[in-house]
């Protein structure tokens, strides 16, 4: 069933699309299919899932079911729509025939071999092709409106942060404190933790991605959080430690080697910088100080309606940083057996160099609770 548009889209959606629309033009692309749902949401502003987008040189296309027919009444009133009753390949094949298309360019890395089949036997006769990532491409640039949600979900995580560690106390579990610091967010508004909640006590911290567990709160206890907010399905990411009543010599040590490399690391984020050379910023000064083979992670990656996107501010990236990118600045150290320090911001590249974020203390002394 296809519904006719009304209205017109908001001037940040039209330009999205003009831009898109310019880049299809450059790489000879009449119709470009988009099944990643945070493009959806960037070039359409459409939530729903299980949905494709159709963007052709003068039309867009929301190809759905009835289960988002009133979302889309109300996030992109101005789209060509259908609304299908079986399965998703073929309503897509009945859009191209009715649009004569000859040929459709798919986000190849977004579907699965078996969505990949499906779609290139539904449009026949249109011939398939691999798109570049032109969407991620924008993406990499935050425009204003952009900037002003991420700021949210920053503050959001932030408070909720202060809410959470307001209330450690002793024989808490990780699942206890992670539960706890999710509860805090979605009081102030986080429609989902941007990613699991990591609490890690103990041992546990050496574990970049731990996943919260029984361990529990003691006296001093180091305890490693990593968490975000979504707010407007935007997301930050944020990563503090925290000590209950004292500080572990260890610990003192190379919490002082982390958040000096990251310093440095945040002070060469500039336009025109190599990703690779930030990273090596802080992967040399932790080198220099003999832990270097406890720093096995990239440096940072970049965040906005996916937690991990492009860019990646890695050693593995020689692609350079552009005004308007958000990229997190993250690094840890990790000795098995013993825990993790690891310290994280989100960062914005400025014309002139780089603005922080997010505002968390982030000393050691201000780390000690209890």
């Amino acid at each position: 069933m296809a519904r006719k548009p009304t209205r017109k889209p908001s001037a940040v959606i039209a330009e999205r699309i003009r831009q898109c629309r310019a880049h299809m033009a450059r790489h000879r692309i009449a119709a470009y299919l988009l099944s990643n749902r945070a493009d959806h949401y960037y070039l359409a502003g459409f939530s729903g899932e299980d949905s494709a987008l159709l963007v052709t040189r003068s039309q867009v296309w929301v190809i759905s079911d009835g289960r988002f027919e009133e979302a889309i009444r109300k996030e992109c009133p101005w789209a060509k729509v259908t609304l299908r009753k079986g399965m998703l390949p073929a309503e897509i094949g009945a859009v191209c025939r009715k649009l004569r298309l000859r040929s459709l360019a798919v986000q190849s890395d977004h579907l699965t071999l078996d969505d990949h089949a499906a779609i290139r036997k539904a449009v026949r006769p249109a011939r398939l092709v691999n798109a570049p990532p032109l969407v991620n491409e924008m993406r990499l640039r935050k425009d204003k409106a952009e900037l002003k949600v991420m700021d949210q979900a920053i503050r959001v995580a932030e408070e909720a942060f202060q809410a959470m560690r307001r209330s450690i106390r002793i024989g808490q579990t990780e699942i206890e404190l992670a539960a706890r610091l999710e509860y805090e967010m979605a009081r102030r508004g986080s429609t989902s933790p941007a990613f699991p909640s990591i609490v890690a006590e103990g041992a546990n911290g050496a574990l970049p991605h731990a996943v919260p567990g029984k361990r529990k709160v003691r006296k001093g206890s180091a305890i490693l959080f990593d968490w975000g907010a979504t707010v407007g399905f935007y997301r930050s990411d944020l990563t503090r430690m925290v000590f209950v009543g004292t500080i572990p010599p260890k610990f003192r040590k190379i919490y002082g080697i982390v958040l000096e490399a990251q310093e440095k690391a945040i002070r060469a984020v500039r336009p025109g910088e190599r990703m690779c050379d930030v990273d090596a910023v802080a992967r040399n000064h932790i080198a220099g100080t003999g832990y270097g083979r406890q720093f096995g992670h990239g440096l940072g990656h970049g965040l906005g309606l996916d937690v991990h996107e492009a860019p990646s501010l890695s050693w593995r990236s020689d692609q350079k940083l552009e005004p308007g990118m958000v990229v997190t600045v993250e690094p840890g150290i990790y000795l098995p057996g013993t825990g993790g320090v690891r310290i994280e911001d989100d960062v914005l590249v400025t014309p002139t160099g780089c603005r922080v974020l997010s505002r968390l203390p982030k000393d050691i002394d201000s780390a000690v609770v209890g």
